[in-house]
């Protein structure tokens, strides 16, 4: 992390390959649902709605909180949290999903483990920028 790097600008490059990865979850559920539909169940699509619309709301959550609002600060950490439990479980019931969603679950989850140390960072600096003023 360069000097002018925040947490918040790590949590918004994260945040950005979060996306690349739920497009192609996206893409390839269209592909499997035409290729090989026992890949793609509806479960498959449910969760990957849930993520997407989540992918959504977490960059525009971040951008406010990097204008300084502290309620934008804590619903990134909170969205973030949801989307790592969330998938940790889901990759852990067995039969539940495809072994290749398994494996994007479990990105994601790293993912929203990095954003959250991120935005924990970044509380604390703003924590520390309000005793010192």
């Amino acid at each position: 992390m360069t000097a002018s790097t925040t947490p918040l600008d790590i949590a918004r490059s994260l945040t950005t390959l979060y996306l690349v990865i739920v497009s192609g979850t996206v893409l390839a559920l269209v592909v499997l649902s035409l290729a090989a539909p026992p890949q793609a169940p509806a479960e498959a699509w449910i969760h990957a709605m849930i993520v997407l619309v989540l992918g959504v709301l977490l960059p525009l959550r971040l951008r406010r909180a990097r204008q300084g609002r502290r309620t934008a600060l804590r619903a990134s950490g909170l969205i973030a949290a949801v989307l790592l439990l969330a998938n940790v479980i889901e990759a852990l019931v067995p039969g539940l999903f495809p072994a290749w969603m398994r494996l994007e679950m479990v990105m994601i989850a790293i993912l929203m483990a990095g954003i959250l140390v991120c935005v924990a960072r970044a509380a604390a600096r703003a924590d520390r920028a309000g005793e010192a003023a």
